[in-house]
Formats: structure tokens, C-alpha cells, sequence
């Protein structure tokens, strides 16, 4: 884990963090010790296995199968009756129901909006900065802009991401 990640489990040690949402599928916070109903895993994580039509599988028997190769993968899909693969959520598929259900119950309570990491490209997830309230402070905390939309207003071009950021303006 990094710094970053060690400072959110600081947040939630000072009582301060109402909950972490997360794209990475790294499962970092978790290494910190933060408690797994603090964190909102958006594209899942390595926690989990399961085959391809949703029977459980003990994720350590997953990580055998892929550390001892392709024949071991096939026999493990062989046993359980479908190809099996870790809880996370490839491009097409549907965000887990926590993640939907925490962010209409979260958001709106939100006082600060700490956005760490992100390049903000990617929806649903990058439309939670517009479910936070109007009057709640938004910090991005980035190596670079991030969800930049540049428009134009009059003969200013100001470079937004909706609901949250403005870069480049004076109001």
C-alpha cells in the first residue's frame, strides 16, 4: 500500500471516513487493515471466485490453478462445472449491486469528497462527483487533471468535469 492508501485508513482510525470506493481491483486498502464495510470495490477485487454462472469457488484453489498453468485452470473448471475466475468485473458487465446501493445512501451525506488517483474517465464511476452534494468541497488530489471537458464560454475555454472541478476560471 502507499501513502495514500495509508491515509484514508488513517481517516477511517480518526473517525472520519464514511466510506472508500475504489476502481482498483489491487485490494491495497485492504492490506491496510481498513474494514472490508468501509471499502466499495467497483470492479471487485481478488477477495473471491466464482464460475462463470455464479457458483462459489475457494478463491486460494483459483490461485493454485494459475500459478500451476493452463492444465490446472482446466481442471479446476472441470471440477466445478464452468470456467471459474476472480470476483472482478470486466469491461461489459455489471457493477456489483453494493456499489450502486452504497453510493445512493453515501453520497448524498457527504461533507468532503476526497478524489484520489483517478483519471475519472470512466462512468458510472465518475459520475459519483455529481452525486455529492452542491455545497460539498470536492479536492482531487492527482498527478494531472483528471475527467477534463474543455468548453468554451464566450472566448474562454474552461476545462470542467461535471458536477465537481473547474480548472482554469475565476468563479
Amino acid at each position: 500500500p502507499t501513502l495514500s492508501h495509508q491515509f484514508i485508513k488513517l481517516l477511517h482510525d480518526k473517525g472520519l471516513l464514511l466510506r472508500c470506493y475504489t476502481q482498483n481491483i489491487d485490494m491495497l486498502e485492504h492490506l491496510t487493515g481498513l474494514p472490508e464495510e468501509k471499502i466499495v470495490a467497483a470492479h471487485g477485487n481478488f477477495a473471491s471466485a466464482h464460475t462463470v454462472d455464479g457458483k462459489e469457488v475457494p478463491v486460494a484453489e483459483l490461485e493454485k490453478a494459475i500459478f500451476a498453468g493452463t492444465e490446472a485452470c482446466a481442471e479446476l473448471a472441470t471440477k466445478y462445472g464452468g470456467l471459474v475466475k476472480p470476483d472482478i468485473v470486466f469491461f461489459g458487465e455489471q457493477l456489483p449491486r453494493r456499489f450502486g446501493e452504497l453510493s445512493r445512501q453515501d453520497l448524498p451525506k457527504c461533507d468532503l469528497l476526497l478524489v484520489m488517483g483517478t483519471s475519472l474517465a470512466v462512468s458510472p464511476f465518475c459520475d459519483l462527483i455529481a452525486a455529492a452534494p452542491k455545497t460539498c468541497p470536492r479536492v482531487l488530489v492527482n498527478r494531472v487533471l483528471a475527467g477534463i471537458d474543455y468548453q468554451q464560454e464566450g472566448d474562454e475555454e474552461i476545462a470542467r468535469v461535471f458536477g465537481g472541478f473547474r480548472f482554469n476560471s475565476a468563479t
